[in-house]
This record gives structure tokens, sequence and C-alpha cells, in this order.
């Protein structure tokens, strides 16, 4: 049986394919929770509770409600300012992560749409309707 690698013309090196594997792997199990992680769900260790709703309470203190899209836990409370500043950063970092995930899938879409475009243009499936 011929080796596939021999078979493909000069220059074409197999393309790696986007996997889920590609996306950061959240942390699996229940990681104990504290009062200071308002990031982590106390009813499932989800680390992807946001706030719904947020104002100033007294005194360098903020009056947050939260929820958890994983288990649909739904809490809140009034919390110190450091706090606060801790979940506004885990927020931050939770966006940052989304981004590159949407920079990652988007590329990957955008290679996937010009192969499919350089088929057809190989295979003159092309004409002057499609554009």
């Amino acid at each position: 049986m011929p080796d596939p690698q021999s078979t493909r013309p000069a220059g074409d090196t197999p393309k790696a394919k986007l996997e889920p594997s590609s996306f950061e792997v959240r942390p699996a199990g229940p990681a104990p929770r504290t009062q200071d992680d308002l990031h982590v769900c106390p009813g499932c260790a989800s680390h992807l509770v946001y706030p719904t709703d947020w104002a100033p309470a007294e005194r360098r203190r903020w009056s947050v409600e939260l929820r958890c899209p994983d288990c649909e836990w739904r809490g809140g409370g009034i919390y110190d300012q450091a706090v606060v500043d801790r979940f506004d950063e885990q927020l931050d970092l939770g966006t940052e992560s989304l981004v590159e995930d949407l920079q990652l899938l988007s590329r990957s879409n955008m290679e996937d749409e010009i192969e499919r475009f350089a088929a057809a243009l190989l295979a003159d499936a092309l004409l002057p309707e499609d554009f």
C-alpha cells in the first residue's frame, strides 16, 4: 500500500484541523469556593459565574447579583471593594479567553472557506453569477 505522504504533490503539507482540544480546558472537579471567589459557583464549582447586576452599596462596598450559566444558581450579596476588584480581574481574564477563542475560530473558518474557494477555482466551478 503506498505511503499517503508519498502520494501528495510536492509542497503540499497536511493542514492541522481545529479540534476541541485547541481551546483552553477548564479545571475539572469542584474547587473549594471562598467568599472571595465570586467567579466560582457554590452549587457546581463552575468558574463561569458572572454578575447580572451590581451597584455601589455602603462605603467602598458593592451589591452584586450573580448567576451561574451551568447550573442556573443565582445569588449575591454585598462585597468589599477588594473582592469586587478581584472578581473584575477574573471577568477580564474570561473576556480575553473568549476573544482568543473567537479569533481562533474565525481563522479556522476563513481557512476552510479559502480551501473551498481554491478547490472551486481549480475545478473551474465558479461562474460570473456566483459574484
